[in-house]
């Protein structure tokens, strides 16, 4: 009986992992940039039992882990500010936080600061850091598909999309930003990426399906709860007979 409850108790952890993820996605359906987590279940270990000759299997319940973020492109909204900027395809925006930590992002909404430099909402500076010259500003600017920025006839530099080898393993720190690790590779050019300047992408969580997607889990979690009130009634059963 105890492998029952054990079992149930690991399917109930799983789907409760499923409902967190779908629970931040919905918090993020206005996000701008943000890309919907993707969770997996798989199975956990069998024991094998033989009794009387005859060998007979029990599974130890589901798990259920975060295998990273769709790659599905989130719908392009024209704003008209000259500084927001979305990306179209394979791609991130680098910048540099106020530890020097190197981040990822595919929010586009960016301003300048008081130093004349881009930065995005949290203050962050864009990597390479593109600086505009004393009298110019942010409404002159014109950002061109590749990244090249420029104001009137000047060149100030070019924002450059990058992408790692395997995104699914970029950490989510928060604050829509994912930092490299070992398992994601190092940001290399993102060759296969474009900038619309004026617009922003949005969210691509798909609210319908994840509220479908949460009604399943929920039902699945009760009826897991169920499975343990049953095996501890059999339990209780079991304890109350006399030999």
């Amino acid at each position: 009986m105890l492998e029952g409850l054990y079992s149930a108790a690991a399917g109930m952890a799983a789907q409760e992992q499923q409902l967190d993820a779908i629970s931040n996605d919905l918090a993020n359906v206005s996000t701008d940039g943000y890309k919907s987590e993707r969770v997996a279940f798989s199975d956990l270990l069998y024991n094998t039992v033989e009794q009387a000759g005859t060998a007979s299997t029990t599974g130890a319940g589901a798990s259920a882990q975060f295998i990273g973020h769709s790659k599905t492109q989130g719908a392009i909204k024209e704003t008209g500010n000259p500084l927001d900027l979305a990306i179209e395809g394979d791609g991130y925006f680098q910048i540099t936080r106020a530890n020097g930590q190197l981040a990822l992002t595919r929010d586009g909404a960016f301003a300048v600061d008081a130093s004349g430099s881009i930065t995005n909402a949290e203050g962050n500076q864009l990597v390479p850091p593109i600086k505009l010259p004393a009298g110019v500003s942010a409404s002159e600017l014109r950002i061109a598909s590749d990244g090249t920025v420029t104001a009137g006839k000047r060149t100030l530099g070019q924002i450059k999309l990058v992408t790692v080898t395997s995104p699914d393993h970029l950490h989510s720190d928060g604050a829509n930003e994912l930092t490299p690790t070992s398992e994601s590779g190092t940001p290399h050019a993102a060759t296969a990426a474009k900038i619309n300047q004026g617009a922003l992408e949005e969210s691509n969580v798909d609210v319908a399906k994840e509220m479908a997607a949460m009604v399943s889990t929920q039902r699945s979690y009760q009826l897991t709860s169920n499975a343990i009130q049953t095996e501890s009634q059999m339990m209780s059963i079991a304890n109350q007979l006399r030999p």
